[in-house]
């Protein structure tokens, strides 16, 4: 294979990939006009054949693509895709069995699941930094520090919040009284993220535990 790419990898890409038809239908199981079939090719290419990977290729690459765009809706991560499926084939040539369907068949189910998968996983990440912002942006009032501002006096609050550390009265007043998100004390009081949080659970449980509320 690496014989293959220094021949022209680029070159062969381009090709593929410019002016695709997305909506090519599946191809029959000739690699072209008088050419030998796909299943003799992928025979050869089972055995570390890189001319009959570069026949392959020409022959699967748009449709492969295309499988790609269509599920991926995004052509910069279609390309990878379909670089990364080119690449399955010719690691898992030798599993190919003609007896359970036709070479295209079997190339467009790998195409098609790496496809799925790279659309979870971008689903996934999304979903991961969009929990994260909102957790952020989350003002750190849990159900301690509600208790705290309706059942109890602001003189019983100031005489507690004086049994606190100073990082942690900082960061309970400033959320307390102004409303701060943690990144907000955080950048505040120009102290990592993760030790705010920490600082201010502890407050809250030490106010707590001062003015004797029960959760």
């Amino acid at each position: 294979m690496a014989g293959y790419a220094r021949r022209g990898a680029a070159a062969r890409r381009a090709a593929a990939w410019d002016g695709v038809a997305v909506t090519q239908p599946l191809q029959s199981g000739n690699a072209g006009a008088g050419g030998p079939r796909l299943e003799e090719v992928m025979e050869r290419v089972s055995h570390g054949d890189e001319d009959a990977f570069a026949v392959l290729y020409d022959a699967v690459a748009s449709t492969v693509f295309g499988i790609a765009v269509k599920v991926v809706r995004d052509r910069s991560q279609s390309e990878e895709v379909a670089q990364e499926v080119m690449i399955d084939v010719w690691r898992q040539a030798a599993r190919y069995r003609p007896e359970q369907g036709s070479v295209m068949t079997w190339v467009a189910t790998i195409a098609h699941r790496r496809a799925v998968d790279r659309v979870r996983s971008a689903q996934a990440a999304a979903n991961r930094e969009h929990a994260n912002a909102v957790r952020d942006q989350e003002t750190p009032f849990d159900d301690v520090a509600e208790q705290v501002e309706t059942r109890l006096d602001s003189e019983q609050v100031r005489r507690c919040l004086r049994g606190l550390t100073e990082l942690q009265r900082q960061a309970v007043t400033l959320a307390y009284y102004q409303g701060l998100t943690y990144r907000e004390v955080a950048e505040t009081l120009r102290s990592p993220l993760a030790t705010i949080k920490t600082r201010m659970r502890d407050g809250l449980i030490r106010l707590r535990d001062c003015m004797g509320v029960t959760t």
